[in-house]
């Protein structure tokens, strides 16, 4: 990545591309931290005027990324005599601009701006619905963002399915034809796993959670194994929401949620876990490209895979928890202190189907993406529309699981992702789980003691491998090149067809 002598004109080009580039950068990082704030602390009485203030600001930072000085810089420097004279991380910056301006600049500003405001409503929307357990409160801004998604995709232009449009802003790259035989193979050997479980005789007993659990003391927990699983609390903060995520200011400010349940100890833990594994993606990229559009994850697929392998692959280990349950018993010694390790590790990889996805086990996890998928690429299709979704939810959770919601709380209106327009978005999840698993064929090999380091909690050389293959990188490749540059292959299924085999084997004894 050194840097290359370039013509004078070039060189005032790229330093005027810089500073626009870190001058938009600025914009997301303020509204980043304005989202935040309304998520996390907000009294909710102002957020409708705050959500149009938010409006306001994103599309000042839009324009600025359609803007003709933006156009003029990127005409002068994706020319190939040009570009071929950038070095690496100017030319993957003018790759991920050029193809987000060419996308930005077909929508009108006006219908950008109100799509803003209407997300930023339609979160409260989506609130006051999944707490009154009405449907119909959120179901009049969800018919309008799929309005827009829909014109959006015709917009952007697609081959084969207006899905694959959408998908695109996820994972580049990736589309419905490339997708679906990948969930399709999960989908099958998931299935057929899970009936060999219910039909198992040796199953873990999970009474252990079926009492109180301290929500202070949930929040010492998680506060104490942080630290300790890499992520950098001088970078970070851990808040209490409605849905967990991780907001990214800049690689020192990065800030996680978690929900703390009185009943269900697992839910922050897991759900900490899993929030940090995108935390210390993003506290390890590469200082170079701090004020970039490549200071970021490569994708969502990427982004998730780290934070399923830490939550999963790491934290639902034996060897996480030989580590970690006598600190954990400390902490809940009435509810624990008589329980043995080794049927606390059954009961945390419990398999048993359930209503909620967050709260789902690391195998049915991939089935609740499944409808999801399958959900949306219907609606976007215009083959299914928003006022079905609570009938056609609930008929798929009886198909795939053998269960159906109660109330559309625990139903349709369960995620938030819809709120924010975020159609395209549910297949990160079980990409993330297939890209974990084959960046664990190769760290385990690579790292012939990875588990006795987490056994000994020692999380130093295993974050350092991750920041060295992954991290680092931020979004300088692409989600294709970057498993290919780390596994040497293309993702593949098989990876995690195997691990839950092999796992589920050994924990159900068949």
């Amino acid at each position: 990545m050194e840097s290359k002598t370039l013509d004078p004109k070039i060189q005032l080009a790229v330093e005027r591309y810089k500073a626009l580039e870190e001058k938009i950068a600025h914009f997301v990082m303020i509204g980043g931290l304005l989202e935040w704030d309304q998520k996390v602390t907000a009294p909710k009485k102002g957020r409708g005027i705050f959500a149009k203030a938010i409006g306001t600001f994103r599309t000042e930072e839009f324009k600025l990324s359609v803007s003709q000085e933006m156009g003029e810089l990127l005409h002068i420097l994706s020319a190939d005599d040009v570009y071929e004279q950038l070095d690496e991380i100017t030319q993957a910056q003018i790759r991920e601009r050029l193809e987000e301006y060419n996308r930005s600049r077909k929508i009108p500003e006006e219908m950008y701006r109100d799509y803003v405001v209407l997300t930023a409503k339609a979160n409260d929307a989506w609130e006051e619905a999944r707490e009154t357990n009405n449907f119909s409160v959120f179901q009049p801004f969800l018919e309008k963002i799929v309005d827009y998604n829909r014109k959006v995709a015709e917009i952007y232009g697609y081959e084969q399915h207006p899905y694959d449009a959408l998908l695109h802003q996820y994972e580049p790259g990736l589309s419905v034809a490339v997708l679906d035989p990948l969930f399709a193979k999960l989908r099958e050997t998931s299935v057929a796993l899970l009936e060999r479980i219910k039909n198992s005789g040796s199953k873990p007993s999970t009474e252990i959670f079926e009492q109180d659990y301290d929500v202070e003391q949930q929040n010492k927990f998680n506060t104490y194994f942080l630290p300790i699983i890499g992520f950098d609390m001088q970078a970070g903060r851990l808040d209490e929401t409605v849905h967990p995520f991780a907001q990214t200011m800049n690689t020192g400010d990065v800030r996680i949620t978690t929900r703390y349940l009185k009943d269900n100890v697992r839910s922050a833990v897991f759900g900490t876990i899993h929030e940090a594994g995108h935390g210390i993606y993003e506290q390890n990229i590469d200082p170079r490209l701090e004020g970039t559009a490549l200071s970021t994850g490569a994708s969502f697929g990427i982004h998730e895979s780290q934070s399923r392998f830490l939550e999963n692959m790491v934290g639902r280990s034996e060897q996480f928890w030989t580590f970690f349950y006598p600190k954990i018993q400390e902490h809940f010694p009435q509810q624990l202190g008589h329980v043995s390790q080794q049927d606390f590790y059954r009961a945390v990889n419990t398999v048993q189907p359930t209503m909620i996805r967050v709260e789902a086990d690391e195998l049915t996890y991939n089935l609740h993406i499944m409808l999801r998928y399958e959900i949306e690429k219907a609606v976007i299709g215009g083959e299914l529309e928003v006022k079905d979704l609570p009938a056609v939810w609930n008929q798929k959770m009886r198909d795939y699981l053998g269960i159906t919601p109660a109330t559309d709380t625990e139903g349709v209106l369960q995620d938030v992702h819809w709120s924010f327009g975020g159609f395209g978005y549910f297949p990160s999840y079980s990409l993330g789980n297939l890209y974990a698993a084959q960046l664990l064929n190769t760290i385990v090999r690579e790292l012939p003691d990875f588990y006795s380091q987490i056994e000994a909690g020692n999380f130093a050389g295993i974050q350092a491998w991750l920041k060295e293959n992954v991290h680092r990188h931020g979004k300088l490749y692409t989600p294709e090149q970057l498993i290919r540059k780390v596994t040497g292959e293309d993702l593949k299924a098989d990876y995690l067809v195997n691990y839950l085999e092999e796992k589920y084997s050994r924990i159900y004894n068949f």
